[in-house]
């Protein structure tokens, strides 16, 4: 299974990997993915247009299949 990772994923997906936790730990650090890798199983909340799902969407549930996953921060609210 090969994800397709947009620049934004991969800035914002290390961001997280060095906050702090809410213990104030630091996180472990991650390595990004390298191209061609296979990426390791996630679980996203996913969204409609007529609202969040109630499931979650894991990256599992798309095996053999191409996946892009996109994020956009500024969707559903004022900004």
């Amino acid at each position: 299974m090969r994800l397709a990772l947009s620049v934004p994923l991969i800035a914002g997906a290390a961001a997280l990997a060095a906050a702090p936790s809410a213990r104030g730990q630091a996180a472990p650090a991650v390595r990004p993915l390298e191209v061609g890798q296979t990426a390791p199983d996630f679980a996203l909340t996913g969204a409609t247009r007529f609202g969040v799902l109630r499931d979650p969407v894991r990256l599992s549930d798309f095996r053999g299949k191409t996946v892009v996953v996109a994020f956009f921060f500024k969707a559903r609210t004022r900004g």
